[in-house]
């Protein structure tokens, strides 16, 4: 059994995506978990949870059952599930478009198939939140796929509907595998042997092996975005950022930096959201052979 249960705080728990809209944008940050403004949905975002659905589910049957086809008809199932579970995709997305989704994600999973063989894979859990500390804070996050080796090795395997991002670009995805990483050699006692990122969008695959530097650098990295929050509601320090990445940003209506304008930050709530006071171990299930948290938000 892979037991990767941990620890939680009274706060919420800082996860990968999280900490790193506090280093694109403290205002981002605000907006979207204090404040919890509604987003516009996206096409690719409702494409890539279909496509993560899928691969999860494909690991329900037996190995000699997961196929291309078996996968890919799970498609239609998955999106209207969605639809019907999330009002704002029911309203804002039109036929045509859902058919889009439909499409997409078919090509992205067969594309899969051409990545890796899974009726050769058994994976120890899918979709498991791991969760501990660092300092007195908490962190969390949830690892698509987690595989252990006849030799007790750990790979961590990620999938991305996306292409895999130019060289000077990558660093977001290393910040979150490292982050995983971290999380199970606090949980486990060891760090997991490989990180995998799968990418569909163009069929790409990035491994790398973490070490002890690349723990101890996302470790200060995450202190680091945990300091910035407490210093940020002790002094309404939630300031926009500028970037490439503003043109997807649902909050540029409100945005200061694009003439719209914010109160101040609510410091009571964004006090019991996020720093709470840390408390006793909660509770925890077993799901799929591995120990989840039953009170985690991502």
């Amino acid at each position: 059994m892979l037991d990767v249960s941990g620890v939680l705080s009274g706060g919420r728990a800082l996860s990968p995506s999280r900490a790193l809209d506090f280093r694109q944008c403290p205002l981002l940050f605000r907006l979207r978990t204090i404040d919890r403004l509604p987003e516009r949905e996206s096409v690719a975002a409702v494409r890539g949870t279909v496509v993560h659905s899928v691969l999860e589910r494909l690991f329900d049957v037996a190995p000699d059952e997961r196929d291309v086809g078996f996968a890919t008809s799970l498609v239609d199932g998955v999106v209207q599930e969605l639809v019907e579970s999330r009002p704002a995709v029911k309203a804002e997305f039109d036929v045509a478009t859902i058919e889009g989704v439909v499409t997409d994600a078919r090509a992205l999973v067969a594309r899969y198939f051409e990545l890796e063989n899974p009726q050769m894979l058994h994976p120890a859990a899918r979709e498991v939140t791991l969760s501990s500390y660092v300092g007195r804070r908490s962190v969390t996050g949830v690892v698509d796929r987690v595989d252990v080796a006849p030799d007790g090795a750990i790979r961590l395997v990620d999938y991305k509907s996306g292409r895999a991002p130019a060289p000077q670009y990558s660093g977001n995805a290393a910040f979150q595998m490292r982050f995983y990483a971290l999380l199970v050699a606090r949980v486990k006692g060891r760090l997991p042997a490989m990180l995998r990122l799968v990418y569909l969008g163009d069929g790409k695959i990035m491994e790398s092996a973490p070490t002890n530097g690349d723990v101890s650098w996302v470790e200060a990295s995450i202190a680091r975005v945990w300091d910035g929050i407490e210093r940020a509601i002790d002094t309404d320090g939630f300031v926009p950022r500028r970037s490439k990445l503003c043109g997807w940003c649902s909050f540029q209506q409100v945005c200061p930096a694009f003439g719209g304008s914010v109160g101040p930050v609510d410091r009571e709530r964004a006090s019991q959201v996020w720093l709470g006071v840390p408390g006793e171990l909660s509770r925890s299930e077993e799901v799929d052979g591995c120990a989840v948290h039953d009170n985690v938000e991502n």
